[in-house]
């Protein structure tokens, strides 16, 4: 793509009589004149130390400012807040970590606003700091580069692969049960988590970070290139020279991020089984970008693409498996030669997605299957619409055991995650049951929070191929089993999971996309007369009570939108 390069925001603030004043506070930093003169390029660095993924982007950032520095530019760094969602999980900690990716777009907004920086590089690595970096990328339209921290190396216990799901949050519920011993567990703590990074199993943080190779907004290597490796330091130090050449050539995130972008990266999305929280993601990036994705999109191209990756915890492989195999390029090539891919979108590389991966190639084929021999013919996401989702809900199908692609049971109805959570554990669920979590959706948790722990207690406790969960809320990219969240409308809208009671049977049919309760019409709409609105959850001058006044649906992404913006 050939553009004329476009005038520097940052003359807003460097050049002039008027911005003498300005200049002088640069200098008080230690800039020179000569650094004002160049692109300057915000290096957004999520550092924190309450992260795994991010303790280490200090030195990715540092590597990024070598590269801007190359490439003539001028890198200036500012931070931006995460949340851990391993540590967020399981209590109320959980409302924050949706609503956060808000405020990250929000303050990354502010600060490019307030200080006319002409490039960005973004270096996150966790759940929502990643789309909230992308959210703002597409807002602000100023040339940018995504760089993620990386997935962590894979641990082991007794002998074994593990992680933090299939591993430490599952053995939960074993302990419950008396499969494994507390000492059991300790040692498992002691040695899932091995080295910085964002958990190694295909969640939602290593799922997004794969799916901005597709987008074209992350370099090639961006989501398998294990975090402690040189190469992920080389990585961002490209990233940095890159966003200085994007700033020359006026290539922007608007002119990457397309609808067929989009469109790409929930094909690669399908193929390797990535976390259903994609769909919220994908959807909210969309938003700011202009572009217009639809729910249906997810489920049309989860149909004609097939499921070629097993990555935990819908199986036993791990990122730095599917990195050794030849990573998302590798995938990508084969979708791309099969004509499942838009090859000719631009990308952040100034090259096409197809001039990326065209020497890619799979060193594993038992990692990254040959399309003619899946895992299964549909992809890893399908959406499941009823008269218990008439605006849709998101399912992980390719972490579903087969036995629980078709159930009918009784609803094991709960009004909030804690009640379902010590039901579970105190063994209260029978096979057979349909556990509704209501209440927790975007508005009604506030903040949608995940249900990792009720679905990994399901599966330690040995029930994920005869309990199903449905939820208003969503899940980790950790969870497997029959798990369907983003019922919406959400209960606290009145939809239809608010009607639901003690025994209703529930049917589930994945394969034919239908999620209903089986009561006729008549009767649901007594119901809906006698419902009644609960209390919000939170009130007064807290960011949660603000957000929930303001948040949207989860089929369309959750996104907070400004009064009397429909689009």
């Amino acid at each position: 793509m050939e553009k004329k390069p476009g005038v520097l925001n940052s003359r807003q603030t460097t050049e002039g009589v008027a911005r003498a004043p300005h200049r002088s506070l640069f200098y008080a930093m230690g800039y020179t004149p000569d650094d004002l003169k160049k692109p300057m390029i915000g290096i957004v660095n999520a550092f924190n130390e309450i992260i795994p993924g991010h303790i280490h982007l200090n030195d990715l950032a540092q590597a990024a400012k070598l590269g801007v520095a190359a490439a003539g530019g001028t890198p200036v760094e500012f931070p931006v807040i995460g949340i851990c969602d391993g540590i967020a999980m399981n209590h109320d900690g959980m409302k924050y970590p949706l609503a956060s990716r808000e405020l990250i777009a929000d303050s990354i907004e502010t600060m490019v606003m307030a200080h006319k920086f002409d490039g960005l590089v973004l270096i996150g690595n966790c759940d929502k700091i990643v789309p909230g970096m992308m959210m703002a990328a597409c807002r602000l339209n100023v040339p940018s580069v995504y760089v993620s921290g990386g997935p962590m190396l894979t641990g082991t216990h007794a002998g074994q692969k593990a992680d933090l799901v299939r591993g430490l949050f599952e053995a939960v519920g074993q302990y419950a049960v008396g499969d494994i011993s507390e000492a059991e567990m300790q040692q498992m703590e002691l040695s899932a988590c091995p080295s910085c990074g964002s958990c190694a199993g295909l969640f939602t943080a290593n799922t997004m970070n794969c799916l901005a190779e597709a987008l074209g907004i992350g370099l090639p290597g961006n989501g398998t290139i294990p975090a402690p490796y040189g190469r992920r330091k080389a990585l961002a130090k490209l990233a940095g020279q890159q966003a200085v050449e994007l700033v020359k050539s006026n290539i922007r995130p608007r002119d990457i991020l397309t609808l067929n972008a989009f469109r790409n990266a929930i094909a690669l999305d399908m193929a390797i089984g990535g976390s259903s929280n994609t769909v919220l993601h994908l959807l909210a990036i969309a938003y700011e970008a202009d572009v217009p994705l639809e729910l249906e999109a997810f489920d049309e191209i989860s149909t004609r693409v097939p499921n070629i990756c097993k990555l935990s915890p819908g199986g036993l492989h791990r990122l730095f498996d599917l990195y050794e195999a030849g990573g998302i390029s590798a995938v990508l090539k084969q979708l791309g030669d099969q004509g499942l891919l838009e090859l000719g979108e631009m990308t952040v590389t100034g090259k096409t997605l197809g001039e990326n991966i065209s020497r890619a190639s799979v060193q594993n084929t038992e990692v990254i299957r040959p399309l003619s021999d899946p895992y299964t013919k549909e992809g890893g996401i399908a959406i499941l619409r009823g008269n218990l989702a008439p605006d849709g809900a998101v399912v992980k199908q390719s972490a579903v055991a087969k036995e629980m692609l078709v159930h009918n049971g009784p609803a094991r109805v709960f009004d909030d995650e804690e009640e379902a959570f010590n039901a579970i554990m105190e063994r209260k669920i029978n096979k057979g049951d349909v556990v509704v979590i209501r209440y927790e959706g975007p508005k009604g948790g506030p903040g949608m929070r995940e249900m990792l722990s009720p679905t990994s207690a399901i599966s330690g406790i040995g029930l994920d191929k005869d309990v199903a969960l449905i939820t208003d809320g969503r899940f980790s990219g950790g969870t497997r089993g029959a798990s369907i969240g983003h019922v919406s409308p959400e209960a606290s809208e009145g939809g239809p999971i608010a009607l639901v009671r003690e025994g209703d049977i529930i049917e589930i049919d994945i394969p034919e996309r239908r999620l209903s309760i089986r009561l006729t019409e008549e009767e649901l709409a007594a119901r809906r007369g006698e419902w009644q609105q609960p209390a919000p959850k939170v009130a007064g001058k807290s960011y949660l009570a603000r957000y929930a006044a303001q948040v949207t649906s989860a089929s369309t992404g959750a996104v907070v939108k400004a009064p009397g913006n429909d689009r």
